[in-house]
Parts: structure tokens; sequence; C-alpha cells
């Protein structure tokens, strides 16, 4: 099958973690966690001695105020928060969405009586199955508050990451444990995921939570429900994105013909040659004229 979230031979069936639902569920071991994170701080997995997954609603101050649903939200030891976010479609704001959920783990640390002081650092992880950065092949991204002018970091209270793994390079033997994550998430069949899994305990560890999961009668119903709404998604978007080209079509094309029109009755009224205006089979003489006449 075709679908992103299915292996292509269905006897060999094993949940891909690049859907949501599979993240989510693998996020859920602490040693995996433990991994990830640790390849994410750049630091050994022995120092991220405990993680704690925290409420993915965040709460609303006022009752108009907009919901935050997370993936996968985690405390450290040390109170640093992280939010994990798997999304494998384009999505058009996505900056201003992660910033938005960015912004509401920050300031859900304080409740009544807390001060500023207390406030700890958060950091926003994007996991991407497409290019976010278009003219960069980098696959790792790591962003932070600086100044414009001297680049000296302001604070470290903000930290955004991006793994894109489309990006990722070709296998090599030395390569950063984040890009291993980043190739392990976005693989595509059980070859490559077991193939990570044998460089990393860390990822050993999730390809193994990815089995048990597979094997999971309710949990592959969920898996396959879940995948079901995003192709039934895409293809409302599809069909809708089609829909709106051929109105947009048919609106121009009825504009252009009112413009030419316009601008025939514009020059009669001046008195133009009628070479004038056959001219206007001429492209740029026609854009001249429109623009000459303020149609």
């Amino acid at each position: 099958m075709n679908s992103i979230g299915l292996c292509e031979n269905q006897n060999d069936f094993i949940m891909l973690p690049k859907v949501d639902f599979c993240f989510k569920e693998i996020m859920q071991n602490e040693k995996v966690r433990q991994g990830l994170i640790a390849a994410l701080l750049d630091v050994s997995p022995e120092e991220i001695s405990k993680t704690t997954l925290l409420p993915t609603v965040l709460r609303k101050e006022f009752k108009e105020d907009k919901y935050g649903i997370l993936d996968v939200r985690v405390k450290l030891v040390d109170g640093t928060q992280m939010d994990l976010e798997m999304q494998v479609e384009p999505f058009t704001y996505w900056v201003n969405r992660i910033l938005f959920y960015w912004s509401k783990m920050y300031i859900d640390q304080i409740e009544s009586g807390k001060g500023y002081d207390e406030l700890q650092k958060c950091i926003h992880v994007s996991i991407l199955a497409y290019d976010h950065f278009k003219d960069d092949e980098n696959c790792y991204h790591k962003i932070g508050l600086r100044d414009m002018v001297t680049g000296e970091q302001y604070s470290d209270l903000l930290e955004l990451h991006f793994l894109e793994i489309a990006k990722v390079p070709p296998v090599m033997a030395d390569e950063k444990p984040i890009v291993q994550w980043i190739r392990f998430l976005g693989g595509s069949n059980r070859e490559e995921l077991k193939a990570m899994s044998e460089r990393n305990e860390y990822i050993q560890c999730a390809y193994e939570e990815l089995e048990r999961l597979s094997l999971d009668r309710q949990k592959r119903l969920e898996y396959e429900t879940r995948q079901k709404n995003i192709r039934d998604y895409n293809s409302q978007m599809k069909s809708a994105r089609i829909q709106g080209e051929e109105i947009g079509m048919q609106k121009g094309k009825q504009q252009a013909e009112e413009q030419i029109l316009a601008l025939g009755k514009a020059l009669q009224r001046v008195g133009r040659s009628e070479e004038a205006i056959k001219a206007m089979t001429d492209e740029k003489y026609l854009k001249e004229l429109l623009k000459e006449f303020g149609i």
C-alpha cells in the first residue's frame, strides 16, 4: 500500500513511527523518551535521569481562549518542558502554530501566587515529513533567542528544534544520535527500522515497542483508523483544491473577457483606430493598454 503508515507487505505489518498515533504510543516508554531527548539535547542518555509525561491539553486562562493540544509533553528533572509534535502533511501556518503552543506551554507553568522566577525552559520539537526550510539541506535545526546584530544568546528559555525526515543524509558510520533518530522516525518498512535499531540501544527499545504495538489488535485498529482519517482528509483537501482551481480559472476567464470588452469600449470612446483595437491580441500591447486606461 502507498499509505505513509503501512508497510507494503501486510503479512510483515509494522506500525510506522511517523504516524502521530504511533509516535505518541512509543513515547509512552520512558527509555525511548530518554534516548530521543538525550539526542535532542546532545547529551549522554545517562544524564537524562527521569522524564515525566504531562497532560497534553494546555489549560485555558479565560473562557474565550483557544485550547492547545500537544502530541507529547514531557517534563525533565530540572523543570524543563518539551513538546514533541509529529507532522506528516504540510501545514501552512506551522510556525504560528508552534509558537502559540510554545507560549501556552510557557505560561501554563504560572499559577496564582507564583513569580516569574519560577518559569522554566520550554522546548518545542517539530518532526516533519516535508521540507520546512526549503532552501536548506540540513535535516536538523536548533533555533533560540539571539541578538540579531551580535548573535549573542539573549535567553535560553525558548528553543525550537526541527527534524526534517525527508532530508536525512545517507547512512554514515559516525553520525550523531539525533540523525539516527531522524532516520528511524522516517523509516518506511520493517527492514529500515530494524537496521537503525541495531545501531542504538534506545532506538532498539523503540523498535521493540513498534513490534509490540503492531501485534496488539486494538492498537492496530486505532492506528488504521487514524490512517483512514488522514487519507480522507487529504482526499477532501485535494478535491477542494481542484474545485478551487476550476472556479478560479472560470472567474479568471470571465474577468479577462470583461476587461477586453471594457477596453474595446474605452478605445472607441477616445477614437482609437480599428487597427489599435485589433492589436489587443498582442499580449504585451494589451497589458500596456489595460494599464493606460486603468482597467
